[in-house]
């Protein structure tokens, strides 16, 4: 008796009309305009976190390769020390630019070989900060234009339900609220895209203004290392010592 009673109660309830469905699909049938507004919108929140988090994985990844540049200064030579540098990595890079720089200005004179090797690493150290800011522009201009696109969607959304108001001949408060709310859906979708974006081109921003400033020095290290022959070096802590061997266990007595 009580479930049949729920079954009625829910059955009586007036079903919702409205949402996001209803905005994309009136009626069962597509809305172009508001479709391809969601569309263009999903399309940018799912590049924007694409982008977040493949580029937070690579500064991560370059920062945790910052700290085995201990080890690279600890070498006897600068050759020596690029063996110890993961291959294809922006610290190695600046290093075999450097060393080819060197080779190169072998045939030059102390000013213009000093010179050289300066436009090479800062030829590399800028081809490394491009290569870090690849998909932050996108960023920027999701954070700038999806406000705008989801307005777009409810303008669209409101001129629509205006015409069907209109064509009905009642604008009483039920007629009016549903339309123009779902269309207003359109302009939090926008917001909902954008403001995400816009933290993740600042944090972004932040952590490579940060590497930048890791490589400026690097490079500015390299190239001393370089031009005075390998005698100037950064200071680097001390490599630990090793541990003394155990003592050797008393025989056994007999």
């Amino acid at each position: 008796m009580l479930i049949e009673t729920l079954a009625a109660a829910a059955s009586a309830a007036p079903q919702n009309k409205f949402g996001i469905a209803e905005v994309l699909f009136p009626g069962g049938k597509p809305a172009w305009i508001p479709l391809t507004t969601f569309t263009i919108l999903l399309i940018m929140s799912v590049g924007s976190f694409f982008i977040l988090f493949t580029k937070w994985a690579e500064q991560a990844k370059l920062m945790k390769q910052y700290q085995s540049l201990t080890a690279f200064w600890r070498a006897a030579s600068m050759r020596d020390g690029a063996a110890k540098l993961e291959k294809n990595s922006a610290w190695r890079q600046i290093v075999d630019d450097g060393l080819s720089a060197e080779d190169a200005a072998g045939k030059m004179d102390e000013s213009e070989s000093h010179d050289w090797m300066h436009n090479s690493l800062a030829r590399s150290e800028a081809s490394i900060n491009s290569k870090l800011a690849g998909g932050l522009p996108f960023l920027a201009t999701v954070g700038a234009t999806a406000p705008f696109i989801g307005l777009f969607g409810t303008v669209v959304g409101i001129y629509g339900a205006l015409i069907n108001i209109g064509i009905a001949g009642s604008a009483s408060i039920d007629k009016v609220a549903g339309p123009v709310g779902e269309a207003l859906i359109m302009t939090a979708l926008g917001l909902l895209v954008a403001v995400p974006a816009v933290l993740a081109y600042n944090y972004l921003q932040a952590r490579n203004k940060r590497i930048a400033e890791l490589l400026t020095g690097f490079s500015t290290d390299v190239l001393a290392n370089l031009a005075s022959k390998g005698v100037v070096k950064p200071a680097v802590p001390a490599a630990p010592a090793a541990k003394p061997a155990a003592p050797a266990a008393a025989p056994a007595k007999k």
